[in-house]
């Protein structure tokens, strides 16, 4: 029963650490699908050193990621103008377009 629980333990410890060195486009591109998903069209999504996001020197915006082993976050910021798509429905019409040429 202990090598079950030390095994458990150590599955999820990897995991978390898969996660927290992701790079931040990744990231970025999975928070706006998810943005997108919910209806948003007018925001921005910018990476930033932790050290600006924490002490205020980022321009202002809500920290809703951590990336690169928390080197980095990524800031959301409403904006008034709509935002460039980027989910898969963008890479597949610009694909289509490439087959035209």
């Amino acid at each position: 029963m202990r090598w079950l629980f030390l095994f458990a333990l150590l599955t999820c410890y990897s995991a978390q650490v898969d996660a927290a060195i992701k790079p931040c486009e990744e990231l970025k591109e999975e928070i706006a699908t998810k943005i997108e998903a919910k209806g948003v069209t007018s925001y921005e999504l910018k990476i930033v050193k932790s050290e600006e996001a924490e002490n205020g020197t980022a321009r202002e915006g809500e920290v809703v990621g951590s990336c690169e082993g928390g080197t980095k976050k990524i800031l959301y910021t409403k904006t008034h103008k709509p935002t460039e798509p980027h989910t898969a429905s963008k890479a597949l019409s610009n694909h289509s377009q490439l087959d035209g040429v």
